[in-house]
């Protein structure tokens, strides 16, 4: 498509892959090129060209004025965290991402930079900030409010008004009970079910 918008992709890993697939279905931009170490650069994924590494990145600005991060998040957002702020400072614009194949209320408010991944559903009044990972089949129900740089996993269930701070990982299968804080920079492993609040910084191990 002619009017398609030029993006550049920041990480080369399994992530990278499925955002490349929503890409391609989302149909609003074309993949320039993705951005990996070093020693990626020249690679290819699915296709697309790994064109240089972060220390080039102002460099792209020259192919595509937009950018997304795709390196994953499980033990730590730091990564994406400096990514995406490399992005943002350098006047990079960074849409939000919504798979086809997802349910996201017109009612609900998704932050940019933010990706929601196939058969992932967002109810209405829910709002999901900046640079998060909604991922594949994950539930996030009405009126939760998910801060900035979170990763909600595949297949995970926030039920309604939940609120999560910023940087928290919620892992696959987990489920979060109706009404509850979880704090900032929390990991809630795979399968746990969080029946009270969980305060900053909180790390609740896999079964």
């Amino acid at each position: 498509m002619n009017d398609q918008l030029p993006i550049i992709l920041l990480g080369c890993g399994g992530h990278a892959r499925s955002c490349i697939d929503i890409i391609e279905n989302d149909g609003r931009f074309r993949i320039a090129g993705l951005i990996g170490l070093e020693y990626e650069v020249g690679n290819e994924i699915l296709g697309y060209k790994v064109l240089a590494s972060e220390v080039d990145l102002d460099k792209m600005k020259k192919i595509a004025k937009h950018a997304l991060v795709t390196i994953g998040q499980i033990k730590t957002p730091e990564i994406r965290v400096r990514l995406f702020n490399s992005i943002i400072f350098g006047g990079w614009s960074t849409p939000s991402i919504i798979s086809p194949k997802a349910v996201v209320s017109r009612h609900a408010i998704i932050g940019d930079g933010t990706i929601v991944m196939a058969g992932a559903i967002v109810n209405a009044g829910a709002r999901v900030g900046s640079n998060c990972i909604v991922n594949s089949r994950a539930l996030i129900e009405h009126d939760c409010n998910i801060g900035d740089h979170c990763h909600i996993s595949t297949g995970a269930i926030i039920n309604g008004e939940v609120i999560i701070g910023s940087s928290s990982f919620v892992g696959s299968g987990a489920l979060v009970h109706q009404g509850l804080v979880i704090g900032k920079g929390c990991v809630i492993g795979m399968g746990q079910m969080i029946l009270k609040n969980c305060p900053d910084q909180s790390r609740i191990p896999a079964w």
